[in-house]
């Protein structure tokens, strides 16, 4: 985008943004991610009060129980440092063989210890250790502190396991937190009897299981207390979240209401033989059976969107199950996927369901084609909000205003690729259901609304640069703010003064005050694995850049400055993250997925 064309919608956005009453004409960076406990962290939700929820990942510390790693295990540790060294910034070859062998390894080796564990393939994840490294964070009176929802310490230790990911979904005026967590993987030793009467053959073996895979939580007071909801099939564990609370207390989601058809086939042709379920965890062996069949633990469940009306007193009075867009063949047992995104103060609730490509199935065969569509639950029915199912699909509701407006992104080709495009949509009237997509940064840049506040603003992310997306080269992103009363679409990166450390590469959420909970890269002193300053050969710190949670905050009576004499945003330097940034990105930046 050229400079003339950005100030001329950065002065229009300003001019909106007066005439909603708001103070201001520029913003402000107000940093609440920089934690000594995790190198970034990403902003998801603050409210009225200026009290934040982040994620975090990569962190400081891990407490690797080195009893449970063999020969094999030290052998491929440390021909991984000897090859790789040269390609990780500030790490070495292993330092100490020996002490790393023992359980006491130098804090370079520790490094490649980690880099191991977490490239276990996934059919042998249950007989290693587990590195979760997606954590819940909450920002208050300007202290960012981390929560535990779920996760145990090792018997007789003081440490963590840190194998959980807690997904911290928001946090209500009333500092009600919510989300979901998984269960800690524990370690547990099955001892095989060689059915001879000496003792010394048996074959002892160690599994790393967990109680459950994902399960709903809020907290009333500010996570103090951590209180989760289990699903109605809560068999194997069950899985749950809560995506949105609203302030009157209703919480939405999704639950697992039965196990899939298919799958308890696959379950009762392998894993009910006692003798069998001796030697090896029924959790691992329904795994291992369902990747047999080319399928994972994520087909365990139907899951269905789902409301819970919780009082003042943190008690869950009622469960509504809110239903599904289609009715399958009474022969096709691949089960059903509904999620509930977000719910307004007068109980409108939407999301998305899976639903036919084709829109003119009235009779589905046994295998009908299905994708997922953005649709609303209101007074018992699913109404399709996606209506022409083959040209946009993969559709979702992120979220939706108190007027009713909803918005968040479909899926569409552009140019031969599939791109995100996003959109917002008058729910109102269910007889005039249409889908409004606005202008972007640029033709083909795929660009996803994540919210929009009471007054029509909306916020979210969307690319900004052209070339042809590889595996080790993906396009930049720069958060946005649309403004649907006067249709102007802005880089939230114009809004700041042209000498701005941050660059902002996402927008999760934005409340009346049009405060913006975002995400930027910012360059800091480069840390080490355990959180300590990487110098150079003159002992001075090396620079990085990392993802921060930053608050937005309007100024008053600020104004525009003239950066025609700045580099454009646009053109400011690349992150130096390396192969490792996207999947940090991809881990924790965008949640509300749930895939089958």
């Amino acid at each position: 985008m050229k400079i003339f064309a950005k100030r001329i919608l950065a002065l229009g956005i300003c001019t909106a943004l007066m005439g909603a009453s708001v103070q201001a004409a520029t913003y402000e960076v107000i940093d609440k991610g920089a934690v000594d406990t995790h190198k970034y962290t990403f902003a998801q939700q603050e409210n009225i009060h200026g009290e934040m929820v982040i994620s975090g990942t990569q962190a400081y510390s891990f407490a690797v129980q080195y009893q449970y790693l063999v020969e094999s295990d030290f052998n491929a540790i440390v021909n991984n440092a000897a090859v790789l060294n040269d390609q990780v910034f500030g790490v070495n070859d292993i330092e100490d063989e020996e002490a790393l062998r023992a359980g006491n390894p130098t804090e370079n080796d520790v490094f490649w210890v980690l880099y191991y564990l977490q490239r276990i393939p996934a059919a042998n994840q249950f007989l290693y250790q587990q590195y979760g490294d997606i954590a819940a964070l909450i920002n208050l009176n300007g202290v960012t502190e981390e929560i535990t929802i779920f996760d145990e310490m090792f018997e007789g230790t003081n440490e963590f396991t840190r194998s959980t990911v807690d997904n911290i979904n928001g946090i209500t005026d009333k500092g009600w937190i919510y989300g979901s967590g998984t269960a800690p993987y524990l370690p547990v030793v099955i001892t095989a009897d060689q059915n001879t009467e000496d003792t010394s053959d048996d074959v002892s073996t160690n599994y790393w299981v967990r109680e459950f895979s994902r399960r709903a939580f809020f907290s009333p007071d500010r996570g103090q207390t951590i209180i989760p909801l289990i699903a109605p099939e809560s068999t194997y564990g069950g899985i749950s979240e809560i995506s949105d609370l609203s302030e009157s207390g209703i919480a939405i989601g999704f639950a697992s209401t039965v196990i899939s058809e298919q799958v308890t086939d696959f379950i009762t042709e392998s894993c009910t033989d006692a003798d069998q379920l001796e030697n090896i965890p029924l959790i691992v062996c329904i795994d291992v059976t369902l990747r047999n069949n080319g399928l994972t633990l994520d087909n365990l469940f139907q899951t269905e969107a789902f409301k819970w009306t919780i009082n003042d007193s943190g008690v869950v009075e009622s469960s509504e199950q809110l239903g599904y867009l289609i009715t399958p063949h009474v022969d096709d047992v691949r089960g059903l996927v509904s999620v509930a995104q977000a719910v307004n103060d007068a109980g409108t609730v939407v999301g998305y369901s899976q639903g036919w490509f084709d829109n003119n199935v009235t009779e589905p065969d046994v295998n009908e084609f299905k994708l997922t569509y953005a649709v609303m639950f209101k007074d018992g029915e699913v109404y399709d909000l996606n209506t022409d199912h083959e040209t946009f699909y993969n559709s979702r509701v992120n979220d939706i205003n108190n007027l009713g407006i909803a918005t968040g992104y479909v899926q569409t080709t552009v140019s031969g690729i599939t791109t995100n495009m996003f959109y917002y949509i008058d729910t109102n009237d269910v007889n005039n259901l249409e889908m409004i997509m606005p202008d972007t940064f640029f033709t083909g840049s795929s660009t996803t609304a994540k919210a929009i506040n009471n007054k029509g603003f909306i916020v979210g992310q969307g690319e900004v640069e052209t070339h042809v997306v590889t595996g080790g080269n993906p396009r930049r992103t720069h958060g946005f703010l649309y403004d649907t009363n006067t249709d102007t679409f802005t880089d939230l990166n114009a809004f700041l003064t042209c000498e701005s450390d941050y660059t902002i590469i996402d927008a999760k959420s934005i409340n009346d005050n049009n405060e913006i909970s975002a995400s930027a890269l910012v360059k800091t002193n480069a840390k080490d694995f355990f959180g300590r300053d990487v110098l150079d050969d003159n002992g001075d710190p090396v620079q990085e850049e990392v993802v921060r949670a930053v608050k937005l905050q309007p100024i008053e009576g600020g104004e525009l400055n003239d950066c025609s004499e700045v580099e454009e945003k646009l053109e400011r330097q690349g992150a130096s993250f390396g192969v490792f940034m996207p999947l940090v990105l991809l881990v924790v930046g965008f949640r509300r997925k749930l895939f089958k």
